[in-house]
C-alpha cells in the first residue's frame, strides 16, 4: 500500500471537514501555526496542502486576514 504524503493526507483532512460540516462556507480556518502543530508536520506540507485545496476552488486564502472555506456554487 503507497505511502500517503503528508501534504494529502492534510488536504484530505480539510477536505472531510469541509464535506462533513465541520468547515462551513465562509469559516475562517486555523492558522498555519496551529495546523503545523495540530498535524505534528513542518509548515510546508500544510501550504502545500492549502494550495492544492485552493486550485480544487475548496478554500480560498486573503493576504493578511488568513484561509476561508470557499462559498460552494
Amino acid at each position: 500500500m503507497p505511502r500517503v504524503s503528508d501534504r494529502q493526507r492534510i488536504a484530505q483532512d480539510i477536505r472531510d471537514k469541509i464535506g462533513s460540516g465541520e468547515y462551513a462556507p465562509g469559516d475562517k480556518l486555523p492558522s498555519l501555526r496551529e495546523m503545523v502543530a495540530h498535524y505534528g508536520v513542518s509548515a510546508e506540507p500544510v501550504r502545500s496542502a492549502l494550495l492544492i485545496l485552493q486550485a480544487e476552488g475548496l478554500i480560498e486564502g486573503h493576504q493578511g486576514k488568513g484561509t476561508y472555506v470557499a462559498e460552494q456554487k
